[in-house]
């Protein structure tokens, strides 16, 4: 039975495929990363830099070999994070893992025969796996629900240190829905036994690197909600680096400069590097006063063994409105990124989508097929949510301060507080005429989705005056409550009879639906995290979400995206056959589905 699925599911690609009508899913969603990331060498002063990847992909993660004639890393370059060497040069370049899951944050064995890296091959979460480099034959060394990540194999060869979040119970930031990261450096001998934990819980330890005699590593340690304070690194701070001995567990500070300190090295020499990332000064520092390469823009720097040259990945930001093709983990859906929360209309032909502009203006932009962006509203504050009326003559968006959103942009911690600065559903023709205002009071009133009948919006309000969802007749503008819960992210379905929201349950967010008559309240998801951003099918048969029960990837601090591990997941109106869409480190979130027709040619040869 399960067998005959499969290759149902598979012979149904292979149609789609080939038939030039018959059109896969097209998904469209926003993703917080990096437009591109290349590698680049220089001397350890910063001097003489030069790139060692071309630009136009994804390459970030380096690892200098501990004979100086290999670089490994990861890269996006042939679909999902896969592992490569380069020689120091620029030249042999080798993939050396192939496999549809996520493959990351790679470190040799002392003898450079094998590499531990993070996977997510074995049931989505980041684990650790040791790769044969000469056979690239993989196994698994640790498993388990929470995330490991950032490994390194002592000098002796005895033991490989990791920090993991395996013990935390992903509590959210005071008053945020993000994610704090509580992590441990654990200690595992090459063949998964021996773990054990050597830091104290209750905060982060991460990045752990040996000293020579493999007595002790250093890491970069903070308070639990300092890994939300300094995510964006847009704020100054003066976190620890910290000697942790493996024997005792005995922990002792290493003097270091001001300033939030990440991802530390031991040199041959024994002095400490380590990257700076705040809001005063970022780049590449050593512990006894001088300096390396420099720039917002560096990320997880590598030494060469003696410590002479550094290998680092520098990130390019250049969010594009027009979508780009991404891997997707399901050939049946063809996967594109784009700005914020974007919106088709019924016909599948113009996008909505909104992008800031500047630190305190953001626009509503309209793609008509492949043509580019065109902007149609320009407001002070943020624009955000946009929905198209059925006949694709009208959108609704919510507009305002949203405080919690514009903070993190600009690098403050303001609660999510239930005004959240403010904000209001408006209405406006396609041509961008016709602006005003369907909703007003002190409350924050967004995320408006049309009822089918092009009669009605659902949106979500929270404040003074309630919150919870709240339907809006647009003839009378007479409200209804529909629910005075926690409520968020309300989607009209296309058929009419029901309507799709987030709740929060417990201190977790969960997928709801619920008649518009308020009747049938059914909780469809049961998951430990946030699960957010819900899109129906056009059919009204399944639903996207973006979800974060698959964990971390890598440490918090090291992704630069306010919740680093939102992944895109497809279900059943029911709330069954889940499915995930990606798999990598990037925050994603705000699917669109875009409505598509098979011509009755294309249909026909498929039911053949």
């Amino acid at each position: 039975m399960i067998r005959l699925r499969l290759r149902c599911a598979c012979f149904g690609a292979l149609i789609a495929a080939s038939l030039p009508g018959l059109a896969v899913d097209r998904v469209i969603f926003a993703r917080l990363g990096p437009a591109e990331a290349s590698l680049f060498v220089s001397n350890a002063d910063g001097a003489a830099e030069r790139p060692l990847t071309p630009a136009g992909s994804l390459d970030y993660n380096p690892s200098w070999s501990p004979k100086g004639d290999w670089i490994v890393f990861t890269s996006e370059r042939a679909g999902p994070a896969d592992l490569y060497r380069i020689h120091p040069d620029g030249t042999g370049l080798e993939r050396l893992t192939d496999d549809p899951a996520y493959d990351d944050q790679a470190g040799f064995s002392p003898d450079g025969k094998h590499i531990v890296f993070v996977s997510t091959r074995a049931g989505g979460r980041a684990n650790l796996w040791i790769l044969d480099a000469s056979s690239h034959r993989a196994r698994a060394l640790t498993s388990g629900d929470g995330g490991d990540f950032r490994p390194s194999w002592s000098p002796d060869g005895r033991w490989i240190a990791f920090s993991s979040d395996r013990d935390s119970d992903l509590r959210p930031a005071k008053g945020r829905w993000e994610r704090l990261h509580i992590v441990d450096i654990y200690l595992v001998h090459p063949d998964g036994t021996g773990l054990k934990r050597i830091s104290q819980h209750g905060g982060f330890c991460g990045s752990p690197k040996w000293t020579p005699d493999s007595k002790s590593v250093v890491a970069y340690c903070m308070s639990d909600e300092d890994t939300w304070t300094y995510r964006s690194g847009r704020e100054d701070g003066d976190d620890q680096l910290m000697k942790i001995d493996i024997a005792s567990g005995q922990t002792t500070p290493v003097p270091a400069g001001p300033g939030v300190k990440l991802v530390p090295s031991v040199m041959p020499s024994g002095e400490i590097a380590y990257l700076r990332h705040d809001k005063s000064t970022n780049g590449i520092f050593y512990a006894g006063g001088r300096f390396g390469p420099a720039g917002a823009d560096l990320h997880a720097p590598s030494w060469s063994p003696d410590g002479a040259h550094v290998v680092y990945s520098r990130y390019i930001s250049k969010p594009a409105s027009e979508p780009v093709k991404q891997w997707s983990r399901n050939g049946e859906f063809d996967l594109y990124k784009t700005a914020w929360l974007p919106a088709y209309d019924a016909s599948g032909e113009h996008l909505a989508i909104t992008k800031m502009n500047s630190s305190d203006k953001t626009s509503l932009l309209i793609i008509d097929g492949d043509k580019p962006a065109r902007p149609i509203l320009e407001k002070q504050g943020l624009i955000l949510g946009p929905s198209w009326s059925p006949d694709g003559k009208q959108i609704v968006v919510g507009v305002g301060g949203f405080t919690a959103f514009l903070d993190f942009a600009s690098g403050g911690k303001k609660p999510a507080d239930p005004v959240n600065g403010g904000a209001q559903v408006a209405i406006l023709n396609s041509d961008g005429s016709g602006y005003r205002l369907l909703t007003s009071g002190n409350n924050n009133n967004a995320f408006a989705s049309f009822a089918p009948d092009g009669k009605h919006i659902v949106y979500r309000t929270s404040g003074p005056d309630g919150e919870g969802l709240r339907i809006m007749d647009l003839a009378d503008s007479s409200v209804t409550t529909l629910t005075d819960d926690y409520d968020n992210f309300p989607v009209w379905s296309p058929r009419g009879d029901s309507i799709a929201f987030m709740r929060r349950i417990d201190g977790n967010f969960e997928v709801m639906t619920i008649h518009p008559d308020g009747k049938q309240l059914s909780q469809l998801t049961h998951t430990r995290g946030n699960e957010a951003h819900i899109a129906w099918s056009p059919d009204g048969e399944r639903m996207l979400f973006t979800s974060s029960r698959m964990g971390f990837k890598d440490e918090a601090l090291l992704i630069g995206a306010p919740q680093p591990y939102g992944e895109i997941f497809v279900m059943n109106a029911a709330g069954t056959h889940v499915e995930q869409l990606t798999d990598d480190q990037w925050e994603e979130g705000g699917p669109a589905w875009q409505p598509h027709s098979i011509p009755k040619l294309a249909a026909a040869s498929a039911a053949q």
